[in-house]
C-alpha cells in the first residue's frame, strides 16, 4: 500500500489554500523587527537593542504586559505616513500569501499620539497600503482601537479628534478595545462606545483572553459590542456560551497569540474546540504575528494539529470569518461562494 500523507497535514494544507478572512490583526503588531531596524534607521530612532536577534530574542513573554512593553517600543519609529505604508504594505504581502482575501484590522492612534504622531498621519498610511492591496484581491476595514490603560478621557478625546475621518476614509467603519486587560472592564468605556455606536459605528472589544468571564458579559450588556476578540474564558460560564452560540456573537480567537502569552500553557489545552463544539462562532486570527510566531495560516496549521479538528470544523471556522465580517451581504455571499468552490472542489 502506497503510504498517505497524516489526514492533519492533508488538512492543513487545505486549510493553507482556503481564501479566508482575518478579523483580529493590530497592525503595529505586524511590524517585524527588520522592518522595525530599517525605520529607525530611516528616522533616526535609537532602539533599545543593537541588533535584530536582540529583539527578537527579547519575545519571550510571560504575559500580556511583557508582550506590550516590547510591542510599544517597537511602535516609537512609526513617524511618518510612509512608515505606517511601509508596515501595513509588508502585512499585505503576508496575508494575500496565506490566501486572505478580506481583513479587518486595528490600530492603536494612542500609541502615536502621545509622540506627536497624529491620527490621519496613521490612517492616511495605513489606508493607502490597503487600497493597493485591494487591487490585488485583498478587501479591508480598519478599526480604530483605544488603549484601555489610559483613562476614558483621553479615549473620548482621540475619539473626538479621529471623528472627521471615519467620512475621509470609508474603509474606517467602527471602534475597539485593546491593551492591558487585567484592571481595566470594558465598563471603563461605555460613554465612549456608546457616542460611538450613536455614530452608527461597529463595535468590538478584547475581553475575556485575561480578563474573567464577566468582562465579556460587560463587552455585549455594557458596550453592546458586534463581536467578541478573544473571548477564550467564555468557556468557565456556560450559561454565557449558550448565549453566544445563540446569539452568534462571533469570537475572533488567536491560537499563537494565546500560547505565547500564557493565556494556555499548552496549545492542545486551548479552548477554541469547546467552544466550536457548543455551537460558538469561533473564528481563527493572527493578532500580533511579528511577535507571536505566526500569520493566519500558521495559526490554521498549529491548531488543526493540536486540536485534532476535523474538515467540517475547519470549514466551519473558515466560514465563521466571512459570516462575521464587517461586510455587505453581497460581498459576503461572495467570500462564501469563493469557499464553497475551493473546499467542495473535486
Amino acid at each position: 500500500m502506497t503510504p498517505t500523507t497524516p489526514p492533519s497535514q492533508t488538512l492543513a494544507q487545505k486549510a493553507a489554500g482556503a481564501p479566508k478572512s482575518e478579523l483580529h490583526i493590530h497592525i503595529e503588531g505586524s511590524l517585524e523587527p527588520e522592518l522595525i531596524f530599517r525605520l529607525a534607521q530611516r528616522n533616526g530612532v535609537k532602539l533599545a537593542y543593537d541588533s535584530v536577534d536582540a529583539l527578537r530574542a527579547a519575545y519571550a513573554f510571560t504575559d500580556l504586559q511583557s508582550f506590550l512593553d516590547i510591542y510599544y517600543a517597537g511602535a516609537s519609529v512609526l513617524l511618518a505616513e510612509q512608515d505606517f505604508y511601509d508596515m501595513t504594505a509588508a502585512y499585505c504581502e503576508r496575508a494575500l500569501a496565506d490566501n486572505v482575501v478580506h481583513a479587518e484590522i486595528f490600530f492603536d492612534p494612542q500609541t502615536h499620539t502621545e509622540r506627536g504622531v497624529s491620527i490621519e498621519t496613521a490612517v492616511a498610511g495605513i489606508d493607502r497600503a490597503l487600497a493597493d492591496a485591494q487591487q490585488r484581491g485583498l478587501t479591508s476595514k480598519l478599526i480604530l482601537c483605544f488603549l484601555r490603560h489610559l483613562p476614558e478621557a483621553d479615549a473620548l478625546a482621540t475619539f473626538d479628534a479621529a471623528l472627521p475621518l471615519f467620512d475621509r476614509y470609508p474603509r474606517m467603519i467602527g471602534i475597539g478595545l485593546d491593551s492591558s486587560e487585567r484592571g481595566h472592564p470594558p465598563s471603563k468605556f461605555e460613554r465612549v462606545f456608546e457616542k460611538a455606536r450613536a455614530k452608527g459605528l461597529k463595535l468590538v472589544a478584547h475581553a475575556g483572553e485575561e480578563g474573567p468571564p464577566s468582562y465579556i458579559y460587560e463587552a455585549l450588556d455594557l458596550l453592546k459590542v458586534d463581536r467578541v476578540d478573544h473571548g477564550v474564558r467564555s468557556i468557565e460560564d456556560p450559561a454565557l456560551v449558550a448565549r453566544l452560540a445563540d446569539a452568534r456573537v462571533a469570537l475572533t480567537v488567536c491560537p499563537l497569540s494565546n500560547l505565547k502569552l500564557c493565556v494556555f500553557d499548552d496549545l492542545t489545552k486551548h479552548t477554541l474546540k469547546a467552544l466550536l463544539d457548543e455551537g460558538v462562532a469561533v473564528t481563527v486570527n493572527s493578532d500580533d504575528p511579528a511577535y507571536f510566531g505566526g500569520y493566519v495560516n500558521a495559526n490554521y496549521v498549529a491548531t488543526i494539529d493540536a486540536l485534532k479538528l476535523a474538515d467540517d470544523e475547519v470549514y466551519t471556522i473558515v466560514r465563521n470569518g466571512f459570516e462575521a465580517s464587517f461586510v455587505t451581504p453581497g460581498e459576503r455571499a461572495a467570500m462564501i461562494a469563493k469557499l464553497d468552490a475551493y473546499w467542495h472542489a473535486g
